[in-house]
């Protein structure tokens, strides 16, 4: 049975905070005033190394924060559930910096270059994005959907060329998709006949 990202991502975090629980109640327990235990008349008790002080709280925001800005997973279906979150956010610099993380997992991946492509455009990076997006149309040439982005982020970029040859790459590439269709009307908006 597989589950959405918005389950699994409370239940690791849950995992996290449990076994972090679990632990600080162990070691106080473990660490309480231990009594000296004798085995003989003759044999001295020896004490036992207490664990550094701190509480649970502190130990679950020291490895939160041990990872700034970053995924707590390498599992490619999370990271891709938080960048896409990001991104319906708006927080478009967060989830730049996970699609980026996703391309070092697997720079085979068309769709990850399309959904990094946009975002660089929404952060005002146009030129880096049409530079993703050529690349990802390299990697597949044949992946509709990066020829709309990339025919969108040449028009916003003001490459009425570029914008036209990549949007009519799109609409030839199946033109009764609906991203043909998104395409085609596009090119009605930039004059194209």
């Amino acid at each position: 049975m597989f589950r959405s990202a918005r389950f699994w991502i409370p239940m690791l975090l849950f995992q996290v905070a449990f076994g972090l629980t679990v632990f600080a109640i162990t070691r106080h327990y473990y660490t309480q005033d231990e009594a000296p235990v004798s085995t003989s008349q003759g044999a001295k008790s020896q004490a036992i190394g207490e664990w550094p002080k701190s509480n649970m709280e502190s130990d679950l925001e020291q490895l939160i924060s041990s990872f700034p800005g970053q995924s707590m997973s390498n599992d490619p279906t999370i990271i891709s559930a938080q960048a896409d979150e990001h991104f319906v956010n708006q927080q478009f610099d967060r989830a730049a910096d996970l699609y980026q993380q996703l391309l070092d997992i697997d720079p085979q991946n068309v769709d990850t270059y399309n959904n990094l492509g946009i975002t660089l455009h929404y952060l005002g990076r146009s030129t880096e994005a049409l530079g993703i997006l050529n690349e990802g149309v390299v990697v597949d040439p044949n992946y509709q959907r990066i020829w709309l982005t990339l025919g969108f982020v040449s028009s916003q970029a003001g490459n009425i060329i570029q914008a036209r040859s990549a949007l009519t790459k799109a609409v030839q590439l199946g033109a009764d998709t609906e991203v043909g269709q998104s395409a085609e009307e596009m090119l009605r908006a930039l004059g194209a006949g």
